[in-house]
């Protein structure tokens, strides 16, 4: 996490948080703050940060109009968690592959009740730290054992976020992972993404074919790309920008479903896709990561201004 010099201090208990609540949003529960300087709601479940923004500001994150707040179910739009694997479970690298008994995209990580570790206040910032035991509880859909445990940090300049995985296990342990970022957009045809010119990607609307990227990405329809670089970059909207710096990745996924698929997608308006992008995070692909037993790695992202 970021240096700071106002290190937030330790709360025992949650009568004594000044700016953090409980609340019932649908069914599920979730952490609400109410800063002086910003605002921010985190779900227990996926450890999901649906929305953020300092105050007098419009939201940071791109949340679905018909998102579905239900035990069990992704919540469509904020920062959902793909882990302790990344995309359809046949696309991952052998050694990630074969510990997946699920076909389900994504990992259980999203979906996952996690567990409240602290709560960290001050007058400028605030701290939350969740975490995920992938033990035996899992071990029909994956075959490991790791901690995973994410750290957030919010404060007037930006949030961050810090995945950080431990092996449990006596094996080493491959995976891969993401941090879903979901981005607003007045408009996705007048928006570009800076910072992955000159780098390759793979194209997974083409046979997942390696191509050259050759300036800024622009948006014309679906994409779903996954690049080979971890370089910050820089969103620019007709409502303006922000910058994405990684952390601990060498991989990001830059996705639009465009019309037609946004038709097919759960919680999701047709029009939708007009109106959003994402620029996930990522230890993709090629960029899977694997941990000796006792070793973590750490993969973050933050999201700040222009």
């Amino acid at each position: 996490m970021s240096e700071s010099s106002h290190r937030p201090s330790r709360a025992l208990s949650p009568g004594q948080w000044s700016f953090t609540r409980w609340a019932t949003i649908g069914h599920l529960e979730a952490l609400v703050i109410q800063h002086p300087l910003f605002r921010a709601t985190l779900f227990l479940q996926g450890a999901h940060l649906t929305h953020f923004a300092p105050s007098g500001e419009s939201e940071w994150l791109w949340l679905s109009d018909t998102a579905r707040f239900e035990p069990g179910r992704a919540i469509r739009g904020g920062i959902p968690v793909c882990w302790p694997w990344f995309g359809d479970p046949q696309r991952n690298p052998p050694e990630v592959r074969k510990r997946i008994h699920s076909d389900k995209a994504h990992g259980f990580a999203r979906t996952a009740l996690w567990k409240l570790e602290d709560v960290r206040e001050n007058a400028h910032e605030i701290e939350i730290s969740l975490s995920l035991d992938a033990n035996e509880d899992f071990a029909e859909e994956w075959r490991g054992r790791a901690l995973a445990l994410l750290t957030f940090h919010f404060s007037v300049r930006g949030c961050q976020l810090a995945l950080t995985t431990t092996n449990l296990s006596e094996e080493p342990l491959a995976f891969s992972q993401a941090l879903h970022t979901y981005l607003p957009t007045p408009d996705i045809t007048r928006t570009r993404v800076l910072g992955l010119g000159y780098s390759q990607y793979i194209d997974t609307l083409d046979n997942w074919e390696y191509k050259p990227q050759e300036g800024p990405v622009y948006f014309d329809g679906e994409t779903d790309r996954i690049y080979e670089s971890g370089e910050p970059l820089k969103i620019v909207t007709p409502g303006g920008s922000r910058r994405l710096t990684p952390v601990g990745s060498d991989s990001t996924v830059v996705w639009n479903p465009g019309p037609e698929k946004a038709r097919a997608l759960s919680d999701f308006p047709d029009s939708a896709w007009k109106t959003m992008l994402c620029v996930e995070t990522a230890n993709a692909a090629g960029d899977y990561r694997v941990l000796n037993n006792g070793q973590s790695h750490t993969l973050g992202v933050l999201i700040g201004r222009k």
